[in-house]
């Protein structure tokens, strides 16, 4: 299945009783935004699944540094909690999914990404968002769908994560010799560090290039020709990484990884940071 599917092709099919539509909007700083912007409004028939209750695990212990929790602020959800969210809202053997959000912000995405992580291939993102929807909405919520079978099997899930320490490993390498790419999908001024509205140290992982959202539909053709090392999506927590992810496999690099507790998680142990616009071009593209 395509990573994105157009609202036409959403709209042709609707009614189709094995077809699962998941909103998946959120708001930083605001738990309950998601659910009442679903609530006001949203795709007929779709079910909604919390970024922070079923998307994530609550944030860990705090790192060394003290300045945020191991893990990052949206660690990955543990196997189960994940699973029982998605039987929730109807996922399983034989349903296609089409996870949506405001406007590609990340929250779709993210589930995306978890579904296939754990072998579930049929899923699409709503390409746009609820923003691109020209059909109509319901108010209030929506009989609870048959619940699904979802259920992942931790030994076969995808080779699609990476972390801090394989990071700190790879820096530590001649530069001829690393083998990852970080892409760091925060706004630019984030990235270069002249400010940051949410974290508590500024700037971005050395040796790391941006590539904001903005810029993820598609990628810089600089990125998506990179084949000597493996692409790492980051971000602040983990989540518009995913967004970034799933433009790169529209683009067909669908080899890129995740580093799930991104820029929260790298401060949180105290590692190096970098300030300014990198080593490479950050609006390439």
């Amino acid at each position: 299945m395509d990573p994105l599917v157009s609202t036409d092709w959403l709209a042709a099919r609707l009614e189709e009783p094995r077809l699962r539509v998941v909103d998946c909007r959120f708001a930083l700083g605001d738990p309950a935004a998601g659910r009442r912007a679903y609530a006001a409004g949203h795709i007929p028939g779709a079910a909604f699944l919390d970024l922070d209750a079923d998307l994530s695990d609550p944030p860990g212990a705090p790192g060394p540094a003290g300045t945020g929790p191991l893990g990052g602020r949206h660690p990955l959800p543990a196997l189960e909690r994940f699973a029982a969210a998605a039987r929730r809202a109807g996922i399983g053997s034989g349903t296609t999914v089409v996870a949506y959000d405001d406007a590609m912000s990340g929250g779709a995405a993210r589930l995306w990404w978890l579904l296939r992580h754990c072998g579930f291939d049929d899923v699409a993102v709503l390409d746009g968002g609820i923003a691109a929807w020209s059909g109509a909405l319901h108010a209030g919520e929506e009989p609870t769908p048959p619940p699904g079978d979802f259920a992942p099997d931790p030994a076969h899930l995808r080779d699609d994560v990476v972390t801090a320490e394989q990071l700190v490993r790879d820096r530590a390498l001649p530069p001829a010799e690393r083998g990852f790419l970080v892409l760091d999908a925060r706004a630019p001024e984030r990235f270069r560090g002249e400010q940051e509205p949410v974290d508590p140290v500024a700037g971005h992982i050395p040796g790391a290039r941006s590539v904001p959202l903005a810029a993820a539909f598609p990628p810089p053709a600089e990125v998506l020709g990179e084949r000597d090392r493996t692409l790492v999506a980051s971000c602040g927590s983990g989540v518009t990484a995913c967004a970034l992810l799933l433009g790169l496999a529209a683009a067909g690099r669908e080899d890129a990884k995740l580093y799930a507790g991104s820029w929260s998680d790298w401060v949180a142990r105290d590692l190096p940071i970098e300030t300014g616009p990198g080593s490479t071009d950050e609006t390439a593209g």
